[in-house]
């Protein structure tokens, strides 16, 4: 992500960027605001590998990344966790990155990001495309770890684009605001007191609707694991969707620390 390596360079350096605000989105959502370099920036989604550090590590040993991609982690212990999430904004002409992180469980990155001061680091290894294609007609649906994709997916999409976006969140406080194309419905699906990932409804929702006839259309799907094999399951059998119309990934599973890359 930083300057390309030369024929013999070695690993170089990972991207350090700096946290400059917070800003709880939701009761559950909480947005932190980094800074860095343009380059690092601009290179800095949408999917970004992040490097967490402890929260009582004020100076953590970074990995490298090897010129095939590779992380080149640092002999013994060092403290850093990697994680995937998506970037909700990125701008190089200010140099900041907006990441938002769900604050369930205790795993590394939501306990980082609920102590994340002004001055704290994190580090960026790589990049990823978020997996979406243009397309006419459009089926989202993810829980909230997917809803920093989903805003870009629904930013980036045509203005004349149809479809609908299935949203899984707890309650009425959990949705945001996201900005879309008329012609896309937002529906939003509460699950109350149910734990993530217990209540199928973003499944449920998929079954329940039918594939629109004589659209060019793609399906773009990201939640706990176990729902994204039924929904996935659906797509493919009962939709007859191919392999290039669709996106299905598990983006955390029960009984594990959340670590999306929503």
């Amino acid at each position: 992500m930083s300057t390309p390596a030369g024929p013999d360079d070695g690993p170089r350096p990972v991207d350090v960027l700096t946290v400059v605000s917070t800003t709880q989105v939701t009761p559950a959502v909480r947005r932190v605001t980094l800074t860095g370099s343009p380059e690092a920036v601009a290179a800095a989604g949408p999917t970004l590998a992040l490097l967490v550090p402890r929260v009582d590590d004020p100076a953590p040993r970074w990995p490298e990344v090897a010129r095939d991609g590779r992380i080149v982690w640092p002999q013994g212990s060092h403290g850093v966790s990697l994680r995937s999430y998506t970037a909700r904004r990125q701008d190089p002409a200010t140099g900041e990155v907006d990441v938002d992180f769900v604050l369930h469980g205790d795993g590394p990155a939501a306990t980082w990001a609920a102590a994340a001061v002004p001055g704290a680091v994190l580090a960026v290894a790589s990049a990823a495309p978020l997996g979406d294609a243009p397309a006419g007609w459009l089926l989202l649906a993810g829980d909230e770890t997917a809803l920093p994709a989903i805003s870009r997916v629904l930013a980036a999409a045509a203005p004349d684009a149809r479809g609908i976006a299935l949203l899984e969140v707890a309650g009425a406080a959990e949705e945001q605001h996201l900005a879309h194309p008329p012609g896309v419905e937002l529906r939003w699906l509460h699950r109350g007191d149910a734990a993530p990932g217990e209540a199928p409804l973003l499944a449920d929702a998929i079954a329940a609707l039918d594939r629109p006839e004589g659209e060019d259309l793609f399906a773009w799907v990201a939640a706990e694991s176990a729902t994204v094999r039924a929904a996935r399951a659906d797509l493919r059998r009962r939709w007859g969707l191919g392999r290039g119309q669709h996106h299905a990934i598990g983006y955390w599973r029960r009984g594990r620390a959340m670590s999306p890359a929503g």
